[in-house]
């Protein structure tokens, strides 16, 4: 009985290995120069991209430091604390340059990285069409996303409210606080903030921009001097803006504007004031409370609501205050009557 060996792998001839070490090194060399001008050629797109969005952001971030410095120059003057919110500004700012400089890397880096595949002979037809296919897709699924985020943009370039303005949104009211590119939280009246989505909103009404309008109707009776009553009314007005704080909330002189309602029992005369914004509600008070006080002095009486009465006569009594109304039991052909009323006795057919 003999042991069968194992077979050992043939040999590799010298002369194969040298041929395959040829072809490999002919392939090679055949083939270097062209590896060496694709990875040069990515080499040189991605150091053109990476110096071109350092440069892209410190251009933009110069930009957001400048529009700070010029809101700052004019922080402690009377101009800047009327007109210029300085923090307003800033975060509008950099709220501005962080969407550009995400814009700015997105577009440069999606740029480049389609211009590597193209070097390295990869066929963008089929990415580009599934991308287009899935952005229509995403487009469709995230349209009130997009809808919010497109919207909160333009609201921030252009200027229309800012953390601390007054805002009437259509669906809420109150102050802002925060400002997002895609949600802005009020704070309203009663201190309950409301998260509103900025595609959502249709209109905006800022009411710390620019001025506001006190407006103060006051009814007096109609046998007053309404020379006498203007002169008092002005005579509040002129005292008010010398006192401190509503010099600097009052923005001009107090304006009798003159008689709004004439009516037998009172007359209307209406006050208006122009003020700083979001101080009307404050300076209409103040106004009601000085001119209430002017008018005791002068003997000048405040009506409205129920109709004046001479002293020592008897308040007018409705004749009908005594009067019951009218029961649907009074008529005999009402369904109330015929339900009540008694159910005659039947003749007896059985005889």
């Amino acid at each position: 009985m003999s042991l069968a060996a194992d077979p050992s792998p043939p040999p590799v001839a010298l002369d194969k290995a040298a041929e395959k070490a040829t072809n490999a090194a002919s392939w090679v060399e055949e083939n270097w120069s062209t590896w060496l001008s694709v990875g040069l050629r990515i080499l040189l797109i991605l150091a053109i991209a990476i110096l071109l969005r350092i440069a892209v952001r410190r251009a933009l971030t110069k930009l957001i430091e400048r529009m700070n410095r010029s809101a700052q120059a004019v922080e402690g003057t009377a101009l800047g604390g009327l007109l210029v919110n300085a923090e307003r500004r800033r975060q509008r700012s950099e709220a501005i340059g962080s969407v550009l400089r995400s814009v700015a890397s997105f577009v440069i880096l999606g740029t480049a990285g389609l211009m590597i595949l193209g070097a390295l002979n990869i066929n963008l037809a089929p990415l580009l069409a599934s991308a287009g296919v899935a952005g229509v897709a995403l487009g469709f699924g995230a349209r009130n996303l997009v809808t919010d985020f497109l919207s909160g943009v333009f609201m921030i370039l252009e200027d229309q409210y800012g953390v601390g303005d007054t805002v009437d949104a259509g669906v809420a009211s109150g102050e802002v606080i925060e400002v997002g590119l895609r949600v802005t939280k009020l704070r309203g009246d009663n201190g309950e903030i409301w998260y509103v989505r900025n595609g959502e909103v249709k209109r905006i009404g800022n009411l710390s921009q620019g001025w506001a309008t006190a407006s103060v109707d006051v009814s007096v009776r109609p046998s007053e001097d309404l020379d006498q009553v203007r002169k008092v009314i002005e005579e509040a007005a002129r005292a008010m803006s010398k006192d401190e704080p509503w010099n600097e909330r009052l923005w001009g002189p107090v304006e009798v504007l003159g008689l709004t309602e004439v009516l037998l029992d009172r007359m209307t005369v209406s006050v208006s004031a122009k003020t700083m914004p979001g101080k009307a509600l404050g300076v209409e008070r103040e106004l009601r409370w000085r001119i209430k006080r002017a008018f005791d002095e002068e003997g000048i009486r405040i009506v409205g609501g129920l109709p004046l009465q001479t002293d020592g006569e008897q308040p007018v009594k409705d004749p009908t205050a005594g009067v019951a109304a009218p029961s649907a039991y009074a008529s005999s052909t009402s369904p109330q009557s015929v339900a009540a009323s008694p159910i005659a006795p039947q003749p007896n057919l059985s005889k």
